[in-house]
């Protein structure tokens, strides 16, 4: 059985909000039914900025199709929710998906080869 699903993280600094993501193996669509409404609960919670996130994507190995629509679904209904998103990937498909999300989203997303400089890029370091 091989592993999958996403890792969430959710860290205050001052008065910024940070989600901190890992995405592991291929992602179904349970994996999303599991894990997105612990980050909706967070998000209406927060109702005086918008949220910051770093998304490693290093250890993606794609999605099924219901769980890329679940993606989108989630992307389109946060879009105003989110202020920076830094994805750290490590092939040219992975970045060509950050530029795509971007069409997709309010938020400014960046993509990194480099966990330091994506987190510089966030002012968490």
């Amino acid at each position: 059985m091989q592993t999958h699903g996403i890792n969430v993280g959710l860290t205050r600094l001052n008065k910024s909000y940070f989600l901190n993501m890992q995405i592991i193996g291929k992602l179904t669509h349970d994996d999303y039914q599991e894990t997105m409404p612990l980050i909706e609960s967070f998000i209406k919670d927060i109702s005086d900025t918008k949220v910051n996130v770093f998304v490693d994507i290093t250890q993606l190995e794609g999605w099924e199709l219901q769980a890329a629509w679940d993606d989108l679904k989630f992307g389109l209904k946060h879009s105003r929710d989110f202020g920076k998103i830094a994805v750290l990937g490590r092939t040219n498909m992975q970045a060509w998906m950050t530029k795509i999300g971007n069409w997709f989203t309010f938020a400014k997303i960046e993509y990194f080869e480099d966990k330091e400089e994506a987190l510089r890029w966030l002012e968490l370091k």
